[in-house]
């Protein structure tokens, strides 16, 4: 996650919530123009399939096909006080690089460097250096720059004809509603807790009324903005509704939030990449400010994620002229307890 929003084992809620800018914004690039040239195998993307923010690049990378150009890394949703950790690894390290954590390859590039240690981060190989922590950026890379080894049928997620209009719709959702229930969550005080509660509730109405005649945020196929509300969505009534105090309705309360989120869980590329065993114990344990018991909440029931959601007759093709990717690789699957 982005350096403030989950980085360490701290008490959360103490100061006011800011979520710091991603502090190593290098880019890799077809043309190399920042040192780091596209490469087939070259990098490593390490993530946390707790984190909404590794989840883009996640869902991005299966959808584009990426899997043998940008091998994956995933993080034990539990961290430590330095951070992200291999844990879930054989003998504690991550098999290709040799790190117990994510730190060490952020202190190979800069020691001392500000800020925390977030995922999604691109660590490159030969060197064991961070290459990019830039959230934002990292995804709209892979979409654009790294399309010589997109699988053949890749969808377009950032197709340059709607790029303003996708770039306005994801500025409002980060805003409101990707960042907003984290504002929400670490609010201090009762008038901050309230101004974002009140500003996530109106994004979401008007998000809702939005896909109320439209299967998709822009277009009729599936981009970038579809990604970056899903990761949000798919989080909402298992941790955001109580954890974070986002309650004035559940998103299985929303018919047409419920439906549109439906239909991307059962999209290949979308659904089968979420853990939410890894989303709840990461919030539930990590944020000791919020929760000091560290207690997992059993629910909310899972099964709805798969109940049919009529949504296709709105129109639209997800994947535009393309195909829908493959089969989970088997090392890349979810473990049956995070699904429902």
């Amino acid at each position: 996650m982005p350096d403030d929003s989950g980085t360490s084992n701290r008490a959360y809620g103490r100061t006011p919530f800011k979520r710091s800018r991603s502090h190593f914004t290098d880019r890799i690039t077809a043309d190399g123009r920042d040192g780091w040239p596209v490469a087939a195998g070259r990098y490593r993307l390490v993530v946390s399939r707790a984190c909404p923010w590794a989840s883009r690049a996640v869902i991005s990378r299966r959808l584009l096909g990426l899997e043998d150009a940008l091998p994956m890394a995933i993080a034990d949703p539990i961290q430590d006080d330095r951070s992200w950790r291999f844990t879930l690894d054989p003998d504690g390290r991550d098999p290709v690089l040799g790190i117990r954590y994510l730190a060490e390859a952020y202190e190979a590039r800069e020691p001392d460097h500000p800020g925390g240690v977030s995922v999604p981060a691109i660590v490159d190989v030969p060197s064991g250096k961070l290459v990019t922590n830039d959230y934002q950026q990292l995804t709209l890379d892979l979409a654009t720059e790294w399309t010589a080894l997109h699988r053949p049928g890749a969808p377009d997620l950032y197709p340059e004809a709607h790029r303003a209009e996708i770039d306005a719709v994801m500025d409002g959702v980060y805003r409101d509603v990707n960042n907003g229930v984290y504002r929400a969550g670490f609010a201090t005080g009762q008038d901050e807790y309230e101004e974002a509660f009140g500003a996530l509730f109106r994004r979401l109405d008007a998000l809702s009324e939005h896909l109320s005649h439209r299967r998709y945020l822009v277009g009729d196929t599936l981009t970038e903005a579809d990604i970056r509300l899903f990761t949000t969505l798919v989080r909402f009534d298992a941790v955001y509704h109580g954890h974070f105090k986002c309650n004035r309705f559940k998103l299985a309360e929303d018919p047409v939030l419920w439906a549109y989120a439906r239909d991307l869980f059962q999209t290949p590329g979308f659904g089968d990449t979420v853990d939410f065993d890894h989303i709840k114990r990461h919030y539930y344990q990590v944020h000791t400010g919020i929760n000091p018991t560290g207690i997992v909440p059993l629910g909310p029931d899972l099964s709805g994620w798969l109940t049919p959601h009529h949504r296709e007759e709105l129109g639209g093709r997800p994947f535009g002229d393309g195909t829908p990717p493959g089969p989970v690789r088997p090392a890349e699957e979810v473990p049956p307890r995070g699904r429902p």
